[in-house]
């Protein structure tokens, strides 16, 4: 009867502390996937203008030798017409053979309008010097190491031109299915395809439910679109902060007092990550943006107390709360199993959640099929991954982990765009313990 009793007080306490995830994140999915029913039950196919206005397409480029060609050809190869797109090419220092691949692109797609710009470092730099050489009527800017899918841009413009509230865009991003497919080691192609899945959750989901009620978060860096008139009344690219795609998205929301929402059929595929070493370093650089945009911007209009009337507020506790409850939960195994707590009541627990999340990734996989059918290729590669629903949750953990050791560093160092790799960390660590311990052997002699 004792050891029942116990076991009754233990699951009430493990049930009443899953109450907040349920309450944070299970119900604003189902909200979610409710509102997304009723978009994707909406979806078209863009009609052809009648008038192609002139676009200015920007490439920032820092060592993209690799990849600046492919770039250039996807956009030659697209569905707009190519004697109404320039092309400027914004090289912050590179010192590989960017500029070899930039002569090799304007000779052989001669159709398009192109020049290369040198600028000071840094990418918010590059795009701001661009952006002073610009002449179209839209704004468009794409990173260097992606592609563009065919229609895109036509799509991007359409979106635009529907619709004269808008402006500012962003495109969905996806990763290359090709370069997943070859990627010969089987557990970076594993990798890969919960990132691929990642981006999609982001976007045709996340992106998409923020888009309907104009609270965007932020634009993608990757691939953005302004009206030039617009993108002229702003500060242009924030050059202090790593986090310059949310700063410019605070700024054209809450200075212009404008719309930016996303454009599901305009894709851009970019390049998967290489390693778990890349994905420590960009998942930190990406919260670092975040807090520091949101300082810049945002420090004097944030409190608490707007939780229900700024969803930057709410976007903020979510993000935080949620990220540091989940490495709590990581710490249950090593922490609440030797102070008493039965192993069966909290490996119950960790698949009560487990399950729960595969849920929340199982709904919006449902929505984002649907977002998909314009692109039988995505869409077909998507639903044969379906499996990747089982890893997403540990996924995710993974990533949690990355941006609360982000979020450690941010308040500790000043802004820089490299991050320590976490071989640079570890090692830094390893070193203060040795310190440490000799100068504990020091003072004991």
């Amino acid at each position: 009867m004792i050891v029942t009793t116990e076991l009754l007080i233990q699951l009430g306490f493990w049930l009443s502390w899953m109450l907040i995830p349920i309450i944070y994140e299970l119900f604003p999915a189902l909200f979610s996937f409710m509102s997304l029913r009723r978009a994707t039950h909406h979806l078209k196919l863009h009609q052809s203008l009648r008038f192609y206005p002139r676009i200015s397409l920007i490439i920032p480029v820092y060592n993209s030798a690799d990849t600046l060609y492919q770039c250039i050809q996807s956009v030659a190869e697209s569905t707009y017409p190519t004697n109404l797109i320039s092309i400027i090419v914004a090289n912050n220092q590179s010192t590989d053979n960017s500029f070899v691949e930039y002569q090799r692109a304007h000779a052989n797609f001669h159709q398009l309008f192109m020049q290369w710009i040198d600028t000071d470092k840094g990418k918010a730099r590059a795009l701001n010097s661009a952006i002073y050489n610009s002449q179209g009527k839209y704004i468009i800017h794409i990173d260097s190491d992606g592609v563009l899918e065919k229609d895109a841009l036509k799509n991007m413009i359409s979106t635009f031109e529907e619709d004269s509230s808008i402006d500012a865009l962003t495109g969905t991003i996806l990763t290359q299915r090709n370069l997943i497919r070859r990627t010969p080691r089987h557990w970076l192609k594993f990798l890969r395809e919960n990132e691929y899945y990642e981006y999609a959750q982001s976007f045709l989901a996340g992106r998409a439910v923020e888009s309907q009620g104009n609270r965007l978060f932020t634009m993608s860096g990757a691939f953005s679109a302004f009206r030039r008139e617009r993108l002229l009344q702003t500060h242009l690219y924030n050059t202090e902060t790593v986090g310059e795609d949310i700063d410019m998205t605070f700024q054209i929301r809450y200075q212009l007092k404008g719309k930016v929402i996303l454009c599901p059929e305009a894709i851009f595929y970019v390049t998967p990550i290489d390693n778990l070493g890349h994905l420590y370093t960009q998942r930190q650089r990406w919260q670092r943006g975040e807090l520091e945009a949101i300082h810049y911007f945002m420090a004097d209009r944030v409190s608490i107390r707007d939780f229900f009337g700024n969803f930057i507020v709410r976007r903020l506790v979510f993000d935080h709360t949620i990220l540091f409850l989940r490495i709590i939960w990581i710490a249950a195994f090593i922490v609440l199993i030797p102070l008493g707590y039965s192993p069966q009541i909290v490996g119950f627990s960790f698949l009560v959640l487990y399950i729960m999340y595969v849920g929340l990734s199982l709904l919006n996989f449902i929505n984002i099929q649907a977002y998909l059918k314009n692109f039988p290729a995505d869409r077909h590669y998507y639903l044969t991954k379906w499996y990747i629903l089982f890893s997403l949750p540990l996924y995710y953990l993974l990533c949690s982990v990355i941006q609360v050791i982000g979020i450690i560093n941010a308040m500790t160092e000043p802004a820089k765009w490299k991050v320590s790799s976490f071989g640079e960390e570890a090692n830094a660590i390893v070193n203060v313990i040795k310190n440490d311990f000799n100068w504990w052997k020091g003072r004991s002699k």
